[in-house]
This record gives C-alpha cells, sequence and structure tokens, in this order.
C-alpha cells in the first residue's frame, strides 16, 4: 500500500507514535486490509493500548478468519484484560489455523489450566510432550486433575527432568497436600 514505506524503519526504531499515524491515516484509506489492521493492532498492543489492539486484531480477522498471528495477538491481548475466555477461543482459533505453532499450543494450555479445563490442555499439548519442562509439567499437572493412571509416570519423569517445574507442578496439583518424599 502507497505511503507505508516508512513504517519497517519506524517499526524497527519502536517508534510506535508515528508507526501508529501512520497506520491510522492507511487505515482509514480504501482498500486497506488485513496487513494494514494487523499491524495497527500490533502497534496499539507495543503501547498498552489493549482495547484498540483488539478493535484492530477484530477487523483483520474480519477481513482474514484464518489468519493464524491475529488470532494469536487476540489472545494475548485479552489475556492483558483478564479476559480469559476471548484469550480461550482466540488462541484455540490461532492453533486451528496453524496446528503446528507450538507458542499457540503452549498459550491455549497455560489458559486452558487456568480455566480447569484438563481435557483441553492434555489435547493441545500432547503433541509437544517432551519438548520443555512447561509442556511436561502442565500435562503432568491435567493428569494429576483428572486422576489418571499416567500421573504418576509424567511426575517421575518430570522430577528428573527438572526438579524445579516437578515440585511447582507437584504443588500445584495437590491442592494443599502435598506429601513430600525427598
Amino acid at each position: 500500500m502507497k505511503g507505508l514505506e516508512n513504517l519497517p524503519g519506524m517499526l524497527a526504531a519502536g517508534d510506535w507514535p508515528a508507526a501508529e499515524k501512520l497506520l491510522l491515516r492507511a487505515a482509514r484509506a480504501r482498500g486497506a486490509g488485513v496487513p494494514v489492521f494487523y499491524n495497527l493492532g500490533r502497534v496499539m498492543m507495543e503501547q498498552g493500548k489493549w482495547r484498540p489492539a483488539q478493535t484492530w486484531l477484530k477487523r483483520a480477522l474480519a477481513a482474514d478468519p484464518r489468519h493464524a498471528n491475529a488470532w494469536y495477538e487476540l489472545g494475548r491481548a485479552a489475556l492483558e484484560l483478564e479476559d480469559l475466555q476471548t484469550a480461550l477461543r482466540a488462541f484455540a482459533k490461532s492453533v486451528e489455523a496453524a496446528p503446528g505453532d507450538a507458542d499457540a499450543r503452549i498459550s491455549l494450555g497455560r489458559v486452558a489450566l487456568r480455566l480447569g479445563d484438563h481435557a483441553r490442555v492434555r489435547e493441545v499439548l500432547a503433541p509437544l510432550a517432551g519438548r520443555d519442562a512447561e509442556v511436561d509439567g502442565m500435562l503432568y499437572r491435567a493428569a494429576a486433575e483428572l486422576r489418571l493412571p499416567e500421573a504418576a509416570e509424567l511426575q517421575a519423569a518430570l522430577w528428573q527432568r527438572d526438579p524445579a517445574q516437578a515440585l511447582k507442578a507437584v504443588t500445584r496439583a495437590s491442592k494443599g497436600r502435598l506429601s513430600l518424599q525427598l
């Protein structure tokens, strides 16, 4: 789109107010589309303007409902506003649009865990099992909450991999009934 030649330099320099002004002008022009709306949403996020960011990201998604990055950023903005249900839906749409995006899966798993949707945690994070201790900790917590037989095996593997993450996961899953064997 014409008139956006200076945008990459502004973004690289972190000149968010100038980038916002330029993108707002572009967004009002005829033919503005997904890249303008998405980038405007991101620029708003960089400035902590979470509600306007959501508005622009939703405009990007209205134009392209399969824009995985816009769904992901919408989820991040919703988290900042403590709107867990919107974050859950947005991260789920991001995973749907880009199933191989590990960051989207982990973000969805984190929100699902906070909401107590343990079955979803297992479903969304299963492809990432063994990736890192955080993922394995969430998988253990979900299995423990669901009282699945593999919880003990997951816990033992987590203790070997990362004792600090294991202690955190076991403590949270224990709900105050922690008996430690050191």
